[in-house]
């Protein structure tokens, strides 16, 4: 274990990985992982026949791997290695990331500065570099409309540009508070996971890390941001085998989320929410054969 890590607190880190048919990247991110000296590292695996378990095993035979034996989703693949841990702050994330040096470090500061903040994010990067928008609002209903419609095919659209919050692009050095950030990467406090009973399991994938910092939110926790913790995202490395299956999962988590978070009068508009979300899946479907 790095000294700086220690003198930060990364002795009470540990880190979860949700894999599922990642293939040799597993073995790479965990390796990357592993430099950041975590307490505790374990991986879940949903039910992979992919031979990416294998090759993990043979590489590092002393990390701990979780065997459910089927898919049981990104979220309660999540509860059950948090489950199997005991430190105080937990990462959870996919296992086709590249985590630079010094990321958990940057991100304990972040938790053990704020005892509010529930969750911090780091910065994302495709692997062209490329920030990706990994910190977000939660979008108002005019905003989720025209991102909805529009953000597929004019991504710089002013609506998705409020939903993505653009402009933290602009600033890569100061932690913010923000609405939510990705579960592709975050370092979660285990007090307020547990508070809140970590990640609802009727997510099956997308949009359980919305909800989770949603009910934070709702019992007083914050979420941050921390673009100084990067960290590289190949993205889909496992969506994209079953491409179509994802598109019906996501917009199928989209609609759950939206029954729950809209209130009030709001309500009576979510018939409208629901054409909007089916309109979406079908414009995704109909762009994803386009591109085979």
């Amino acid at each position: 274990m790095t000294g700086g890590l220690t003198e930060h607190g990364g002795g009470r880190i540990a880190v979860v990985v949700v894999n599922y048919e990642s293939g040799s990247v597993l073995a790479s991110c965990v390796a990357t992982l592993r430099a950041e000296g975590p307490a505790e590292l374990v991986v879940v695996d949903n039910g992979s026949i992919d031979g990416s378990v294998d090759e993990l095993r043979q590489r590092f035979p002393d990390v701990k791997v979780l065997l459910p034996g089927r898919n049981l989703g990104y979220g309660a693949g999540a509860n059950r290695g948090v489950a199997a841990t005991r430190s105080e702050f937990v990462l959870v994330c996919n296992p086709d990331l590249s985590v630079s040096p010094g990321v958990l470090m940057e991100l304990t500061k972040v938790l053990q500065t704020d005892p509010t903040a529930a969750v911090v994010g780091p910065l994302i990067r495709t692997p062209e570099g490329e920030r990706y928008p990994s910190a977000r609002r939660f979008p108002s209903m005019i905003d989720a409309a025209g991102h909805a419609l529009l953000g597929q095919f004019v991504p710089q659209n002013p609506f998705t540009r409020a939903y993505q919050q653009s402009d933290l692009a602009l600033d890569l050095e100061t932690v913010r508070t923000v609405d939510w950030v990705s579960g592709a990467c975050f370092l979660v406090r285990r007090s307020a996971f547990e508070q809140v009973g970590g990640f609802d399991e009727l997510f099956f994938m997308y949009a359980e890390d919305v909800d989770l910092c949603w009910r934070l939110g709702r019992t007083h926790w914050k979420v941050a941001y921390a673009p100084r913790a990067a960290v590289t995202h190949l993205q889909g490395v496992s969506t994209a085998r079953h491409p179509y299956r994802m598109i019906i999962e996501h917009h199928r988590s989209l609609l759950r989320f939206a029954r729950r978070s809209t209130m009030g009068w709001r309500r009576a508009l979510l018939p409208l929410v629901v054409v909007g979300i089916g309109v979406r899946a079908m414009l995704a479907g109909l762009r994803e054969k386009a591109n085979r």
